[in-house]
């Protein structure tokens, strides 16, 4: 008998992860995984983030269990003992014969027959104890908070080093939490729509403005499909919410669209230029984002190919995304340190092309969502050093101009400024990690 659906998707998608450096979030969302029951998606998405969120701690019950070497396994079998691990372990209302029999069946369907007595032997060792998040707050260095939390050691010594360790300890654990989805819309009959079509929705914490999601799903509705709800994160909404006002404005990393959609629905008579490398993604945002003063362009946004100058320029720039980790857990084991650096070179390029697009008494927003500081304060006090007439804005008087405005709902606007930055820090703040620099051009 073949593997349950959400489990083969999971194997699937998990094989593909590990092989193909896939996204799990852009799979879980593809259309095959799509046409899934809804409680087999959920329990798909369950197993394919909860077994890369909690990889080395289901690697080390393994190895106590098993007489052979992780190194030495084939990858579907690997990947059929980590979620049978994961379900013994994290799922408890999972009967354990179930994670059991389906494990072997996952091996069995990968054509990995001769080793289903070795998956059914190795899982009846393991214990069903699961791994406590609360584990996580009584950690007192960075390598047991490392152990504890399933983070690679390298990355959390970093956050000791520079936020401390009682923040570290908030950041791996909101990490190895389900993140709240939220989400912006058009107008406040679109979430009457969302509520008529079984969406409930709580109000924004950071903002004003924003929802989030506490039952339904947003993508099975209409207003999604055309374009009247996106999915964004309240620190990414924020982020487009300190670029202001402006009459021609320039997103020049605009894909996936969350942050141009925002920023032209806030600026309705504006000409909103949004610049994406790849053909095929800027083809996307033309499907996504219908408004009418938004101008899409396929572009390198290192070369920009614009003539003219921008009153408003955000740069949300590719980078490693260390803040975003409850929603992308892989990243935590594809990145290395030197992976930091090649970033940093790309993000200096895109910075400086973006600065020559600035008009005099214009300001530019850059934004990573990462929490490493040679992707946030060298960038751009590299940038600032190098160009004449430019300058750092203190960012307090934007989010001061928000709360005026009464968009800023975040009762301690303070705590989310470090230096003359914006910076959310996930279990910090409610959101996931992102800094955001503006910067004036004074002549």
């Amino acid at each position: 008998m073949a593997a349950s659906p959400a489990r083969a998707a999971a194997f699937e998608i998990l094989l593909r992860v590990e092989l193909e450096d896939s996204y799990a979030t852009e799979l879980l969302h593809s259309a095959r995984v799509s046409r899934l029951s809804p409680p087999d998606h959920s329990l798909a998405t369950e197993l394919v983030m909860g077994v890369l969120r909690w990889r080395p701690v289901l690697d080390r019950s393994l190895a106590q269990a098993s007489s052979k070497q992780l190194e030495r396994l084939d990858r579907e079998v690997l990947t059929a003992l980590r979620l049978g691990i994961y379900q013994l372990q994290f799922l408890s209302k999972i009967p354990a014969r179930a994670a059991i029999y389906e494990s072997v069946e996952l091996a069995k369907t990968a054509r990995k027959r001769s080793a289903a007595p070795f998956v059914n032997a190795v899982l009846r060792k393991i214990g069903n104890t699961s791994s406590d998040l609360e584990k996580i707050a009584a950690a007192g260095d960075s390598r047991a908070l490392a152990e504890l939390s399933a983070h690679p050691e390298w990355l959390v010594s970093r956050w000791v080093d520079r936020y401390g360790i009682e923040r570290a300890r908030q950041i791996c654990r909101r990490d190895q939490t389900v993140p709240e989805t939220a989400i912006q819309l058009d107008d406040e009959a679109t979430a009457v729509e969302l509520s008529q079509a079984g969406v409930q929705l709580e109000p924004g914490l950071l903002l004003a403005t924003a929802h989030r999601v506490r039952s339904g799903d947003v993508t099975k509705t209409g207003a999604y499909r055309e374009g009247r709800v996106s999915i964004q994160d309240e620190a990414s909404q924020l982020v487009a919410a300190v670029l202001g006002h402006g009459s021609a404005i320039l997103d020049c990393c605009a894909a996936p669209g969350s942050k141009t959609s925002f920023i032209a629905r806030r600026n309705p008579r504006a000409l909103v230029i949004a610049s994406e490398l790849h053909a095929h993604r800027a083809r996307l945002l033309q499907r996504r984002i219908r408004r009418p003063n938004v101008r899409i362009v396929a572009a390198d946004a290192r070369h920009l190919p614009f003539d003219g100058t921008f009153d408003r320029i955000l740069a949300d720039v590719p980078c490693s995304g260390t803040g975003t980790l409850a929603r992308n857990p892989e990243i935590k084991w594809r990145l290395t340190a030197a992976d930091l650096t090649d970033l940093q070179a790309r993000q200096i390029a895109i910075l400086k092309a973006a600065l020559m697009q600035l008009g005099p008494g214009g300001r530019l927003v850059y934004s990573t969502c990462s929490l490493e500081r040679e992707e946030n304060e060298t960038v751009v006090e590299q940038m600032v050093r190098e160009l004449a007439g430019v300058a750092i804005v203190d960012v307090r008087g934007e989010l001061e101009r928000l709360v005026r405005e009464g968009e800023l709902a975040w009762p301690n606007p303070g705590s989310l400024v470090a230096g003359p930055y914006l910076q959310t820090l996930p279990g910090v703040h409610p959101c996931d990690g992102f800094f955001a620099a503006v910067v004036e051009r004074r002549s």
